[in-house]
């Protein structure tokens, strides 16, 4: 059977099916006749992948709503009861439309099942979902968010016990344990008011909230100078782009010491739309364009934003003419590691067992920075949940103190309070950082430039490209198939040394496919497809002897690789 065909028959079961609500129904109706959209809609079912669901919302097999919520949540309650006799779970979720809606009909599929869950009054950022579930006891966590995605976007992440994502071998089960689910009448639901009544709904109240905030302000490595007034000289702009970070990161700020921070009105209050922004990604400079205006007015030493689940953290800093520059995750990664291991070992805090981890993608400069203090430096696959995994290795076995870890997309986390990545955190850190070099006479940018002299001038570059749909998915296995099997002997007229091929297995990392290519000049690009979105992701980094050279070798790679990708795409 064709997938067209396959599409059409799941698009008349739903029609059919009496457990589907007539507003859905109606939405389906209206479609009678797309036959692309409808293939799209239901060629198959929203994969419940190692981060969980995450999709473009409506009605269909293929999209996020309440019921491939409430299926995922029903096969979900079956592992959890498989785990334990009386699971509980905590779920947050932020800004985007219908967040609230599939948060509460995650509760109460748990309460059908009876299994305790505690939800927030409101938006929470996602480490303050990991941070809760530790600091509960509960057996897991749901995060209702799909981070930086465009507005039509949601998304549903699954935790366990030690507040970290679920890795592949406890996914796989949960994903058993859903595709075991025989369809939406075998899902169970209790009434908010009776799981209320019964104690199987709990709301959490400021107490959590003031745990949180106490708990990241005391990673601060210089309160007492910016509490002796290094924080009333610093100036801060800030943007929530909408999302979950406006009150826990201006907590976190004032507790530390900053009384300069200043809010872009237009982005503070939640926007499922996002309105103000093309996507709420701190990645991307158009994201922070009223956040430099404001900066401009307030003459601003440094700016930060946070997407909507407030996981990943942007910051802007002006260069030596005086310019706003966004930092790339990589710089900001760089500068911190530099700024919390510098400062650990100038008060003798720094101990002999001290790690970084980082992923597979990250530039090798936070590395290098790490190495030059005596600090390990681990290496994980894409995705915080694996920094995570290692985190507690470290933990159980008191092999290794972690410092920081971090990832090129902007998420970073210092401390052992969560086991995801934290932006309230990355906010504090790199204000304080550059607070510090501030009372030193230095920007961070004239920090950044001293570290690229001493450590040489690391620069990475990230190109994807969307490819929709059943089509699309086809696209990116064979362009993963093609490098695999026909790898290059030489791109850009530099020889390719080796390719690693992490589809089997690499260096202890559980298989993933991922190509990673390492060339004689010390370059590297990598092919991989998105867990999240219809992409295919392809990075690059080099290490040159200044920025000129760097930037034209890092552009020759680029254009050399990505002409042979989009030949393909």
């Amino acid at each position: 059977m064709t997938q067209t065909n396959q599409a059409a028959e799941r698009y008349q079961a739903w029609l059919n099916d009496p457990t589907i609500d007539n507003v859905t129904k109606e939405e389906l109706q209206a479609l009678a006749g797309q036959d692309k959209e409808i293939e799209d809609r239901f060629y198959r079912e929203l994969e419940f992948g190692t981060g969980g669901l995450r999709g473009v919302m409506g009605a269909g097999t293929n999209r996020m709503n309440a019921y491939t919520v409430g299926k995922a949540t029903q096969g979900l309650a079956e592992w959890l009861l498989g785990q334990t006799d009386k699971p509980s779970v905590v779920i947050a979720h932020d800004s985007r439309n219908n967040s609230p809606e599939f948060t509460l009909e995650a509760a109460q599929v748990l309460a059908g099942n009876g299994i305790v869950t505690y939800l927030f009054r409101s938006l929470r950022p996602t480490p303050q979902l990991s941070y809760a579930v530790r600091a509960l006891g509960a057996t897991g966590g749901i995060v209702v968010t799909a981070s930086h995605n465009p507005p039509e976007y949601n998304g549903y992440k699954v935790y366990g016990s030690d507040g970290c994502q679920l890795v592949p071998a406890d996914a796989e089960q949960v994903i058993a344990s859903i595709k075991a689910v025989p369809g939406f009448d075998a899902v169970k639901r209790m009434d908010r008011a009776k799981a209320e009544a019964e104690g199987l709904i709990k709301w959490l109240d400021e107490e959590a909230d003031r745990a949180y905030v106490e708990t990241v302000a005391s990673h601060s490595l210089n309160t007492e100078l910016l509490k002796g007034g290094l924080g009333d000289q610093v100036s801060v702009v800030f943007t929530p782009l909408h999302g979950a970070g406006n009150m826990p990161v201006r907590e976190v700020l004032k507790a530390a010491g900053f009384s300069q921070v200043h809010i872009v009105d237009e982005q503070e209050q939640p926007d499922g739309y996002f309105s103000t922004v093309k996507s709420p990604n701190p990645e991307e400079r158009e994201a922070f364009t009223l956040a430099m205006k404001l900066a401009g007015e307030k003459d601003a030493d440094i700016i930060i934003g946070t997407d909507p689940d407030c996981d990943r953290m942007g910051a802007v800093v002006k260069n030596n003419q005086g310019e706003y520059v966004v930092l790339s995750g990589n710089q900001s990664g760089a500068l911190m590691v530099y700024y919390v291991l510098s400062q650990l070992q100038e008060r003798g805090q720094l101990p002999d067992n001290g790690v970084v981890v980082k992923t597979i993608v990250t530039s090798e400069m936070g590395a290098d920075i790490a190495k030059s203090f005596g600090a390990d430096v681990v290496n994980t696959l894409t995705g915080f949940k694996y920094i995570g995994e290692k985190m507690n290795e470290f933990e159980r076995t008191g092999s290794k103190s972690f410092l920081f870890g971090y990832e090129e997309s902007y998420g970073y986390l210092t401390g052992n309070y969560a086991r995801d990545k934290d932006a309230v955190i990355a906010s504090l850190l790199i204000c304080e950082a550059a607070a510090y070099y501030k009372s030193k006479g230095k920007t961070l940018y004239d920090v950044l430039m001293e570290l690229y002299s001493r450590y040489g001038t690391y620069l990475e570059q990230l190109e994807s490209r969307t490819l929709k749909g059943f089509d699309g998915v086809q696209k990116i296995a064979a362009i993963m198939d093609d490098w695999r099997n026909n790898p290059p002997a030489e791109v850009a007229g530099v020889e390719v040394k080796q390719m690693l091929d992490y589809l089997p297995g690499l260096d202890g990392l559980v298989p993933e496919n991922v190509l990673k290519f390492l060339l004689a000049d010390g370059s590297w690009f990598c092919l991989r497809p998105s867990g999240t979105e219809p992409k295919i992701k392809v990075y690059f980094a080099v290490c040159g002897t200044s920025q000129a050279d760097a930037s034209a070798v890092l552009n020759k790679l680029t254009q050399s690789v990505m002409a042979r990708v989009d030949n393909q795409a």
